[in-house]
């Protein structure tokens, strides 16, 4: 109930009427069944603006700390989430990606949609970067299609770590749905994953025409991170005053 309070009275008309956005193929997402929508994430508003402008509902994959941050906040926060219908996943541990691959697969077996953003996190720079094999998984083993789909302009409403969102154009363009029958009953080889994984992210890339990385993007912030502390470490700001 309290998704469709959002998505038509809450949310979405606040978002179309500040962002409007562009939808373009959205005759490509399937109108019943399951399906995966999988796509780049640039901003955090990539959560809110895509839901709202589908017709029927889709049910995301989301990280963990949305679910346990503290305070009243971070309550808040979980709530909101809890209430829109999503799925807290842990990242962290050996069985952080079998976990996202059971919840996955328990949204598609109900038929609904699967909104799925193969590089694992937010770009923190604008570019698209290596997809992770689980999408590739959930495709296989659920037999379902793979819809492409771009966020043209998030990033610059909203880069990581801005608050509040600026205006800014909007596009969110759906490609068409792949079919990987071909692949079923190799979900375990893993050329096949990588494969499969590497023809939906050059779907993505060509959607958005972003530029590609060849890395994944956990691994790219943590060598910028790293690099900026050896930075500091060795040219350490003078004290004010």
């Amino acid at each position: 109930m309290f998704y469709y309070l959002l998505k038509y009275v809450l949310l979405g008309p606040l978002l179309r009427l500040v962002f409007r956005p562009r939808i373009e193929g959205l005759e490509n997402v399937p109108a019943s069944g399951a399906a995966i929508v999988a796509g780049n994430h640039l901003s955090f508003s990539d959560h809110f603006l895509m839901p709202a402008m589908l017709k029927r509902r889709i049910t995301f994959l989301a990280k963990a700390e949305y679910f346990t941050g503290p305070g009243v906040k971070g309550r808040l926060t979980a709530a909101f989430f809890r209430s829109a219908g999503q799925i807290p996943v842990d990242r962290s541990g050996k069985e952080a990606g079998q976990a996202a691959i059971r919840e996955g697969l328990g949204v598609l077996r109900e038929g609904e949609l699967l909104g799925i953003y193969p590089e694992g996190t937010r770009s923190h720079d604008g570019r698209l970067y290596k997809g992770k094999v689980g999408v590739a998984v959930m495709a296989l083993r659920a037999q379902v299609p793979v819809i492409p789909c771009a966020m043209i302009g998030t990033f610059e409403a909203q880069p990581p770590g801005k608050v509040v969102p600026r205006v800014h154009p909007v596009v969110i363009r759906f490609g068409k749905p792949l079919d990987f029958s071909r692949y079923a009953g190799m979900e375990n080889e893993k050329a096949v994953l990588r494969a499969v994984t590497d023809e939906i992210m050059y779907a993505i890339l060509s959607l958005s025409e972003q530029e590609y990385v060849d890395q994944y993007a956990a691994v790219a912030k943590a060598e910028e991170a790293a690099a900026k502390g050896e930075r500091e470490r060795k040219f350490p700001r003078a004290p004010l005053g």
